[in-house]
């Protein structure tokens, strides 16, 4: 008999566009991608009409993250400084800081700043350097020896730079995944440290500072549901300590400790030992789309997509698409989804 996991739900392809770059919705009806040399604007409908066609272009920097602000500017997080590029390319604002942990390796940040909802605020992660090294969670050996203390979230102002809050976190991070909540009441931070794995909270920006709601460990962010007061996480077997090398779905009520939904991604696995979970993104407020990568004996790698309920977290089958798919997959807030294929991206709904 075959399980509701495997249960066929096709997706229906509304159309394709150009893979110019790495495609992020915004809130007001455009789309940004991320290119080789810079940022384009786009208006949504016109980009997943299949037009390339950008309303405003800027270059950037090499080796940087950047998320698109209202009006067309954008803020810039570099190795060692925080910007607000305006539509021209000129620097509205400028926030030095500590160059950051492993820069010798990769001067890139580990992640790109988060713009709240309203376009008021930007959150974003810098390190701390410390010059007690019996204080410092970590030292880099390579001359000068540079000594860090556990990372700061600030809250900056869009439009000055100016900051607003600020708190140390209980990481020395390697990766960052941020969400805002759609009404901006509440980010969710994750923070990926080396031999560690994830350490991720929910945080209340009040006037008087960030109040840590709750959090979890182990588990990355994937995003606040609509209208609820509660927030998916997804983890990933690392093998970092004995007996954790599994894969869960997890919902987390933000008032509570413990996950208040679970499920074990691997019953989605042909085979627990080898096979992985690569991802799981948001779709709409009752979905959740669950990427794995399958190894079946003699045969080439598969990707494979789930459809979960945001309920239960239960699969309700596998999607299945008339062409190929990876594992990259962007929700565009409105219940649809892109993948791409080679130099195309694919626009899926629901049937």
């Amino acid at each position: 008999m075959m399980s509701t996991a495997e249960s066929p739900i096709d997706a229906t392809l509304i159309g394709t566009a150009p893979a110019a770059g790495s495609v992020t919705p915004l809130v007001d009806g455009r789309l940004s991608v991320r290119t080789d040399e810079g940022l384009e604007l786009h208006d949504a409908d016109t980009f997943l009409s299949g037009t390339l066609a950008p309303t405003r272009s800027l270059r950037l920097p090499p080796y940087c993250a950047a998320a698109p602000l209202p009006g067309g500017a954008v803020v810039v997080a570099e190795g060692s400084r925080i910007r607000a590029l305006g539509p021209d390319g000129a620097t509205r604002w400028e926030l030095s800081h500590a160059r950051w942990h492993g820069a010798h390796r990769d001067p890139r940040p580990p992640g790109r700043p988060a713009v709240s909802p309203d376009g008021a605020l930007v959150s974003v992660l810098v390190p701390t350097p410390t010059r007690d090294e019996r204080a410092a969670i970590l030292i880099c050996d390579n001359p000068p020896r540079h000594r860090y203390g556990r990372d700061t979230l600030l809250l900056l102002d869009a439009a000055t730079g100016d900051i607003r809050a600020r708190r140390p976190i209980g990481a020395v991070s390697s990766d960052v995944t941020q969400r805002w909540h759609p009404d901006g009441s509440l980010l969710a931070l994750s923070c990926w440290t080396a031999w560690y794995s994830w350490s991720t909270w929910w945080i209340e920006p009040r006037k008087d500072g960030l109040h840590i709601r709750g959090g979890t460990t182990m588990r990355e962010v994937i995003d606040f549901l609509p209208d609820q007061g509660r927030v998916l996480t997804l983890r990933r077997a690392e093998g970092i300590a004995h007996n954790d090398d599994r894969d869960e779905l997890a919902s987390h009520d933000v008032a509570a400790d413990d996950p208040a939904g679970l499920f074990d991604l691997g019953e989605l696995a042909a085979d627990r030992d080898n096979d992985e979970v690569a991802g799981a993104f948001l779709i709409d407020a009752d979905h959740v789309l669950v990427t794995g990568r399958i190894y079946l004996p003699g045969r080439p790698v598969s990707i494979r997509h789930w459809l979960c309920d945001t309920a239960t977290l239960r699969p309700l089958g596998r999607l299945r698409y008339p062409v190929a798919v990876g594992g990259d997959v962007t929700p565009l807030g409105d219940g649809s989804w892109l993948t791409r294929d080679r130099e195309r991206l694919h626009h899926w709904a629901l049937p």
